[in-house]
């Protein structure tokens, strides 16, 4: 399997900012403190009309992301995928993923 077929889809609607994404790609990976496989981004909040704020979190992989190419080799999800607590994280192949994003306006999709 082709990593560059894979990829994540991540509902950021949903992302609570737990950052379990995050402590579990460290642990997984043994990746020091101050680095990333992913990292959760926190946008806002800001007033954007009156008594409307946008406040969101958007988890982001980075270079050191690898889609766990050792736990996906063997049928499992990637261990952010597995350990989100909002299930707002979704591994799949990049042609099925981009059909999914017209379903929600508050999408991203990562192919690495």
């Amino acid at each position: 399997m082709a990593a560059s077929e894979y990829g994540l889809l991540i509902d950021y609607n949903w992302c609570t900012g737990c950052h379990s994404c995050e402590m579990a790609c460290a642990v997984e990976h043994d990746i020091p403190i101050g680095q990333f496989g992913i990292r959760v981004d926190q946008f806002g909040p800001w007033e954007i009309g009156p008594d409307k704020w946008s406040y969101f979190f958007v988890p982001t992989p980075t270079d050191l992301c690898d889609l766990c190419s050792e736990r996906t080799e063997q049928g499992k999800k990637p261990t952010c995928v597995h350990h989100c607590q909002a299930h707002c994280m979704e591994y799949g192949r990049i042609e099925d993923l981009a059909k999914k994003l017209a379903n929600h306006p508050k999408q991203v999709l990562f192919a690495l």
